[in-house]
């Protein structure tokens, strides 16, 4: 059995900011730095046999205090990049108001084309091939890959049965772990969304307040 944690990356000065797509240069904040620091407190116990992430900072950054912590090398692949969204590449959310492709892809996904971007399936098909590609080269390993918050629901979608129409009914907030298993039998989400403190949707939920223990 292969077991992946598919893990977002920290909080970063581009969240409610602006779009930062791939473009570099984009780091954690320090509230982001902690939040890394707190995936070693709930991960650090197990035993992961290897360690990937998305080439961008922000994702190498929340993977290297577990990766330190547990001895091993970050490796980095593009195929868990985030989602290319080309000519939107630093625009503020204010910028794409009324803008007619922007609210197709706000509202049709999966087959709206950010300009020069690319669409969901393609970015489905480069995250599995991947996970695929680990789960071959460690059959009985616990891999922890840090991504991005679309590429983790279109891998969650394709293992879990879910049309990529339906992509957004996901939630995978800021430094959330997702666990997902691969055996010759098939796939199991074991946990979704395992995220420090109230997750996101938890102010959207119940109108954020602190949850009880």
């Amino acid at each position: 059995m292969s077991v992946f944690l598919l893990i977002r990356h920290a909080l970063n000065p581009a969240i409610g900011n602006f779009l930062p797509g791939r473009m570099p240069g984009v780091h954690l904040n320090e509230e982001g730095k902690a939040q890394a620091e707190k995936l070693v407190e709930r991960l650090g116990g197990i035993s992961i046999d290897a360690i990937y992430c998305s080439p961008l900072e922000r994702t190498f950054e929340t993977a290297l205090p577990l990766a330190r912590h547990l001895g091993l090398e970050v490796h980095t692949s593009e195929n868990l990049l985030e989602v290319e969204i080309g000519g939107w590449t630093g625009f503020e959310m204010k910028q794409l108001v009324g803008n007619p492709l922007w609210l197709n892809y706000t509202t049709f996904r999966t087959g709206t084309r950010p300009p020069n971007g690319e669409l969901l399936v393609e970015v489905q098909q480069r995250m599995v091939t991947e996970i695929e590609r680990l789960r071959r080269q460690y059959p009985q390993g616990t891999i922890a890959v840090i991504s991005h918050a679309d590429p983790i629901k279109t891998v969650l979608a394709h293992y879990a049965g879910i049309p990529l129409d339906f992509l957004l009914r996901l939630e995978i907030s800021l430094a959330s772990v997702s666990v997902l298993s691969i055996t010759d039998s098939g796939p199991k989400l074991l946990c979704v969304n395992w995220a420090v403190g109230p997750p996101a949707w938890f102010a959207a939920a119940f109108g954020g307040g602190k949850a009880k223990s």
